[in-house]
């Protein structure tokens, strides 16, 4: 890998349009930190992205906290997550892992005390834990009541539903389901989101629009119907994420990080914002409310 400096892109720009609150909580980053290579089976790492980097990012977007998760580049190997929950330190930042089933309790307890709270699952190209390996990383993660960070198409849902109903512990839909190719608002996979929010252990993450959306930002048409009819049927159980620094994407299509928080003043009332951005994330991941 080439380490290109992640302060080569363009991080400052206009602040957002919406005034984050106190608190406000950016659930959705990844951090590719000097030293720490790709791992086999895991997608190459097109530039560094550091602390300092995303510290630029958060001060632009006016948001006070953040959660790290685990890059697929680096499978199963979290030392870099790990180095960066240091540097960020607890009081403001928490971490998801790649958590297999053979992670040992010793080591899940110590990265809890780093400040992990959740175990990915990936179901895509490149996701280092499948959902086939779901139930035994859940019955790891119980004792530290961590949740799971799940990611899937969205079009196979009905693939997935029994294993979603089949969890006992919080569990995040990621993504805005990432429905590839985006479906109608109405559809019947969307119907069965509500349903499975309304058990009272899933949550809902908006994050990374672009990644799906067929219309294209600022305002992402396509995946923004699913948005908003996911937010104004559960705002309690709604997370929102920046997905920086984007290198799921080519660069030229990076999306402006502005853009990607300002989603929230077409999808959610003031009330559900507050909700999304401070009070969700505080319940799930231990920040204290302000």
């Amino acid at each position: 890998m080439t380490e290109v400096p992640a302060n080569t892109r363009p991080l400052y720009g206009p602040a957002p349009r919406l005034q984050a609150p106190p608190g406000a909580t950016d659930c959705h980053i990844h951090l590719y930190l000097p030293g720490h290579r790709a791992q086999p089976g895991g997608p190459a790492i097109p530039e560094l992205a550091t602390v300092e980097d995303y510290r630029r990012v958060q001060r632009r977007l006016g948001l006070e906290r953040v959660v790290v998760t685990q890059s697929n580049a680096y499978q199963t190997d979290n030392a870099a997550l790990l180095e960066a929950l240091a540097e960020l330190g607890t009081d403001s930042a928490r971490g998801v892992a790649a958590v297999t089933p053979e992670t040992s309790p010793r080591e899940l307890e110590a990265w809890h005390e780093r400040g992990v709270r959740g175990a990915r699952i990936m179901q895509l190209p490149g996701g280092a834990v499948p959902i086939e390996r779901m139930p035994e990383v859940e019955r790891r993660i119980r004792p530290l009541d961590w949740h799971l960070m799940v990611q899937f198409n969205g079009r196979h849902l009905d693939d997935y539903r029994d294993a979603l109903r089949r969890l006992e512990g919080d569990y995040i839909i990621d993504h805005i389901g990432k429905f590839m190719d985006p479906v109608a608002a109405d559809d019947s996979r969307v119907d069965e989101i509500l349903r499975l929010l309304d058990r009272g252990n899933a949550w809902f993450k908006i994050c990374a629009g672009y990644e799906a959306s067929l219309t294209g930002g600022p305002h992402y048409a396509d995946v923004g119907a699913i948005a908003r009819r996911v937010i104004a049927h559960a705002p309690e159980r709604i997370l929102w994420g920046s997905n920086w620094p984007h290198v799921g994407v080519p660069r030229s299509q990076y999306p402006d990080d502005a853009e990607q928080l300002d989603v929230l003043l077409e999808w959610a009332s003031p009330e559900a914002r507050r909700k999304i951005l401070v009070d969700n994330p505080a319940a799930l991941y231990g920040f204290g409310v302000d």
